[in-house]
């Protein structure tokens, strides 16, 4: 364990995770950070990206996936030793979870130790992030578990084994859902609402997407879940 007198703590810059359906611009997110960014894809969602010119790509071919551990710890690795970038993106960690899975399952011989496996090389992953001194944003899909409860409290989390997400995310500054509602896109980051949010960087607890890095000085916004609004209307 290092040590570090008060007031000369690390640097340490902020770290980010945004989950929600398809199709709800998760990655197009990445446009509002600042600097050169290395987009690291799993799902082959970077066409809306095209456009940038500060990010680099790095997209799976077929033989990185029987080794998909090595090959992400090597980029990541040599991403965070690099000065070209300030911000790595992981795009659709769901996808990255499964092709993980998939590799610890086919080398086990006993499957029971397949997700404590999965969980520590997530962990390991986060550490090694969290430690870079880079920003860093990762996306996932959401799971709606709708239960039919009045409040609709607990309805949303990210499509991943639940104690690897925590392993993952919990070296991570900023946890939200991002939903569309009339038309707009909102970030859920109040952890009251039962699903999983989080916001260590300020206090804000409901966001417009657009203002995920750099906030407006607007009126405060009061916005519903379409879920609420419609029980309302009924």
């Amino acid at each position: 364990m290092e040590f570090y007198e008060p007031g000369k703590f690390p640097e340490a810059r902020w770290m980010y995770f945004i989950y929600g359906d398809g199709g709800t611009g998760k990655t197009s997110l990445l446009r509002q950070f600042k600097g050169n960014k290395l987009l690291l894809s799993f799902d082959m969602s970077y066409n809306v990206l095209e456009d940038t010119g500060d990010t680099t790509l790095g997209v799976l071919s077929k033989p990185d996936v029987a080794t998909i551990q090595k090959v992400v710890d090597h980029v990541i690795d040599r991403a965070i030793a690099s000065k070209k970038f300030d911000v790595i993106c992981l795009d659709n960690v769901t996808a990255l979870q499964n092709y993980v899975l998939d590799n610890i399952e086919h080398a086990a011989k006993d499957n029971r130790q397949n997700y404590n496996a999965m969980q520590k090389w997530f962990r390991d992953l986060g550490s090694r992030l969290r430690q870079s001194n880079k920003t860093i944003y990762a996306t996932a899909h959401a799971i709606d578990k709708d239960t039919g409860s009045l409040d609709g409290k607990g309805r949303y989390e990210a499509d991943m084994n639940l104690k690897t997400f925590n392993a993952f995310t919990s070296m991570f500054d900023l946890v939200g859902r991002l939903y569309l509602q009339d038309g707009e896109r909102w970030i859920d980051l109040d952890p009251e609402q039962g699903n999983h949010a989080k916001n260590r960087i300020d206090d804000r607890k409901l966001i417009k997407a657009d203002e995920l890095i750099e906030p407006k000085p607007t009126e405060q916004i009061v916005a519903e879940e379409p879920e609420k609004k419609a029980k309302k209307a009924s």
